[in-house]
């Protein structure tokens, strides 16, 4: 017997339900659902992602026995629906749509009205009683099929239909006559027949084989393979094909189709969010072409479809206990639901809606926190404009997606690729996006559209990605050809600068100062509920009292990581910086030194004030002493006159100190060896300041970490001096004081010897970022030239300096763990790279026992929730 690759729904009965989104797809998962719980769903069946897979593995070949079973479906959905498909006294007709495990909006490809013909087309007219939505209903399978099937542009089906509007003197196209449309028609089958050579296909199953295969196909079409690798959903999963029984909103007044969320997507409001359009299809919403109204006015045009509608939306936000995206159709006043799917929000609105659907009692504490992403968080953090600027808006949109932006002015996603790619920020500006445009939009600051509503591809996608965008601005008049958009009298040119603000509309001249968000109360619960899950802690890497706070605000438990040489550059002191590096003996450094050990104890007087109570790591210093020198013309000579020394000299000592390989030359411990007193003058300052401290009653928590350790002789010697120095101190001050003395684990040699290290160290920091530039032979700086090629080719998963390359760099982290708790059971272990705010990473440092991450101050929340998610998902 045949594997089973066509699953049927229909009659209040389906094969499968909501939990087989893995074989159905999301939208075959949600109509099977929505059949099973007797809401009014058109009848048809499900193509399972088993048979794209097959597809694709067999050459594009069917597997075997999925076409007789597809024949077998179709024949019960004649009998479910009366109709006769390629019959032309009754035709059936069908919709064929994409549907991935994960919702991938507008990526895939579609095709309604499948199996008219120049015969069906006649036999709808005279069963419907309505010749022109017949027609219409031909002309809108031509320009679908002929663009998803037959690769003649849509923009050629677009070119027809707004000259046949102009002769015809109308504006939109519902005012086109009956007549009207066989003659488009007429001119769509023509053009097909140009561009192909072959004329229109009649045949309804050959319809329906070359619909299925470009469904298929659209799996790898550029724009689904961006979407993927943005959201990160793997490549072998396929998509589902749902072939369901066309229901019809574009017959008259008394049809008509939306979309709609259970609860608001923007701002997460427990109120009824959504578009419809009256004598529409589905398309004609989502793609922006005509203006769709509120939701709530279907009430007043079709009070009982609304109340239906209503207790349908309610009935199914309860079932899922989660906020619902659906789509639906009205046909002479029956109401029929063509999906159910969790909704795409903002940020913003997921903390709202998991906060509030707790607090109704629809879900749990842990489902609550799982509810937000870590990535969302990272929504939250984008900036806002600033309150207290005033500026005047030149015109107002809809606000489809919160936040603020400010770039340069792009008409196409190519240029917006590109332009970014050079550092550039941009405002992706478009009439309206398509799912081609995905590139653009994932590089862009900002999107702003002419046209289109807040359910349409710009307004979703961009919700999505946490982008701000302004949609449906009518105001804009845009000349890509010329490129230049026009707002009354203002004219804008690409590479102006404009700022948008998502959250109120406006579309704003020029560029507007921008602030952080503050994050809501809902929020901070969040964060605290996280907290009862997590087993790690979270620490900053923070070098000032400023970040410190903002860090301790979000919630951080520490510092894990303070680098020293960022204090050097403040102010006037990197004067004394450059006369420690010019001086030609220890005692001369040691003069130079004494000038800076005043700035330094201030630094971390500070640091610890506003870390009272809670560890901080202190980095000794770690790069070359070359990058403090200067390197133009005009800086030496500014040095010189500061110095007294001649630029004659300044250079001289410039290039006895420069490396070939700075990165793997003499800096970390290296310069703690070779220059202890250097180092000497750094633990004085941070003892002496942690003593004072003391005595005034802070609760201060020293741990000193010496750099680029890759031998555990290193790690002796200098450890040796920094416990003389502390102790000493100490002593003198006559405090209590605990501190740690440890390491950063970033070389190869010391992960494979930490059983050794861990003898000489309290506790291992892993430096990830220089330990993935040590392990993987790979310059952070340099390598952007081929990175996003090898992450393209799928070479490297991700960005081994975004996220952790855990095959490579992760086995010596883990190694690193292992070997130091075989010497040292107790060593406190943490990671202080970029990557300990990467949610990927983070659950990495939970699956290999770590005790904290530590990252930048902003990115404190985004750790707090992954490392919660982490423990959850165990």
């Amino acid at each position: 017997m045949a594997h089973k690759y066509v699953f049927f729904f229909g009659d209040g009965k389906a094969e499968g339900d909501g939990s087989d989104k893995g074989l159905l797809g999301g939208k075959g998962a949600g109509l099977a659902e929505m059949t099973n719980l007797g809401i009014p769903v058109p009848p048809g069946f499900t193509i399972s992602t088993e048979a794209c897979i097959s597809y694709y593995t067999n050459n594009s070949q069917y597997p075997a026995g999925m076409w007789d079973q597809l024949l077998e479906a179709l024949k019960k959905l004649e009998v479910a629906t009366g109709k006769g498909f390629g019959r032309v006294e009754n035709p059936l007709l069908v919709s064929v749509r994409s549907g991935a495990r994960a919702s991938m909006p507008g990526m895939m490809d579609t095709v309604l009205n499948l199996g008219l013909n120049d015969e069906t087309v006649l036999g709808l007219a005279k069963k419907s009683g309505n010749e022109r939505f017949a027609w219409d209903s031909y002309r809108r399978f031509i320009s679908m099929f002929g663009d998803v099937v037959l690769d003649v542009a849509h923009h050629h089906f677009e070119a027809i239909l707004r000259s046949m509007k102009s002769e015809r003197n109308v504006q939109v196209d519902t005012d086109l006559t009956t007549a009207d449309l066989k003659e488009l028609v007429g001119r769509y089958e023509d053009l097909v027949k140009k561009e192909t050579g072959a004329p229109f296909p009649q045949e309804p199953l050959e319809q329906l084989k070359y619909s299925i295969n470009a469904v298929f196909g659209s799996w790898n079409n550029p724009r689904a393979k961006t979407y993927r690798r943005i959201n990160k959903i793997p490549d072998d999963w396929g998509t589902a094909v749902n072939i369901q029984a066309m229901v019809f909103g574009n017959m008259g007044d008394t049809s008509g189709t939306g979309v709609a969320f259970t609860r608001n997507p923007s701002t997460g409001e427990k109120a009824f969010f959504g578009e419809y359009l009256i004598n529409a299809q589905g398309e004609d919403v989502v793609a922006g072409i005509r203006t769709p109204e509120p939701i709530a006015s279907l009430k007043d045009k079709m009070p009982e479809v609304y109340g239906q509608l209503e207790e349908v939306y309610l009935r199914l936000e309860a079932h899922y206990k989660d906020m619902q995206d659906i789509e639906f159709t009205v046909e002479q006043n029956v109401l029929y639901m063509l999906q159910t799917r969790t909704g795409k929000r903002t940020a913003r609105s997921a903390i709202k809606i998991a906060h509030d659907m707790f607090n109704e009692g629809l879900i749990d504490k842990k489902t609550a926190v799982l509810r937000v992403t870590p990535e969302q968080v990272d929504q939250l953090l984008h900036p806002m404009i600033d309150p207290n600027v005033q500026y005047t808006a030149l015109a107002k949109g809809l606000p489809a997606s919160p936040g603020a932006a400010v770039g340069k002015i792009v008409f196409q996603s190519e240029h917006a690729e590109d332009w970014a790619g050079r550092g550039e920020k941009v405002i992706l500006v478009r009439v309206e996006t398509s799912p081609d445009d995905i590139g653009g939009m994932n590089v862009a600051q900002g999107i702003l559209t002419a046209t289109g509503g807040m359910t349409s591809h710009a307004a979703v996608v961009a919700r999505g990605m946490g982008k701000c965008c302004v949609a449906g601005c009518g105001a804009l008049q845009i000349d890509a050809a010329k490129k230049e958009l026009r707002i009354g009298d203002t004219v804008l040119r690409e590479g102006d600068f404009i700022t948008i603000n998502g959250t109120t509309g406006e579309v704003i001249n020029g560029q507007v100062d921008l602030v952080e968000p503050e994050l809501s109360s809902e929020f901070a619960d969040i964060l605290d509920w996280s907290d009862e899950y997590r087993r790690l802690g979270v620490r900053t890497n923070a070098d000032t009292p400023h970040d410190s706070t903002v860090a301790r605000e979000f919630g951080a438990e520490g510092i894990g990581l303070c680098r020293t040489e960022h204090m050097f550059f403040e102010g006037d002191r990197i004067d004394a910086v450059r006369e420690m590096i010019l001086a030609e003996s220890p005692d001369a450094r040691r003069r130079a030194l004494a000038k800076i050990k005043p700035y330094q104890k201030e630094d971390f007087l500070g640091l610890f004030r506003a870390m009272d109570g809670l560890p901080v790591t202190i980095r000794l210093l770690d790069p070359p002493l070359h990058e403090f020198l200067p390197h133009t013309e005009q800086d030496i000579q500014k040095v010189a006159n500061a110095t007294g020394l001649s630029a004659a000299q300044l250079k001289r000592k410039a290039e006895e100190l420069h490396e070939f390989n700075p990165m793997l030359g003499h800096r970390g411990c290296r310069l703690g060896i070779s220059h202890p007193e250097v180092y000497e003058m750094q633990v004085e300052a941070i003892m002496e300041a942690a003593c004072e401290l003391k005595k005034e009653g802070f609760d201060v928590k020293p741990e000193i970490m010496i750099p680029l350790v890759g031998h555990v002789k290193e790690l002796a010697e200098l450890r040796e001096m920094t416990v003389s120095i502390s102790d000493e101190i100490i002593a003198r001050y006559g405090v209590e004081m605990q501190y740690l003395v440890g390491t950063m684990i970033e070389l190869p040699r010391a992960a494979i010897t930490a059983d050794e290290i861990a003898r000489e160290a309290d506790f291992f920091s892993f430096g990830t970022n220089d330990l993935t530039q040590t392990t993987l032979g790979i310059s952070r700086d340099d390598s952007g030239k081929f990175l996003p090629l090898y992450v393209e080719k799928k070479i490297f998963p991700e960005d081994p300096f975004v996220s952790i390359d855990e095959a490579g760099v992760g086995v010596l982290v883990q190694m690193g763990v292992d070997k130091g708790r075989q010497t040292r059971p107790d060593i406190k272990t943490g990671i202080c790279g970029e990557h300990g705010g990467d949610p990927a990473s983070v659950f990495f440092c939970h699956r290999i026992g770590l005790d904290y991450v530590s990252c930048s101050p902003y990115r404190i929340p985004i750790a707090r929730l992954a490392a919660a998610h982490a423990a959850l998902s165990e």
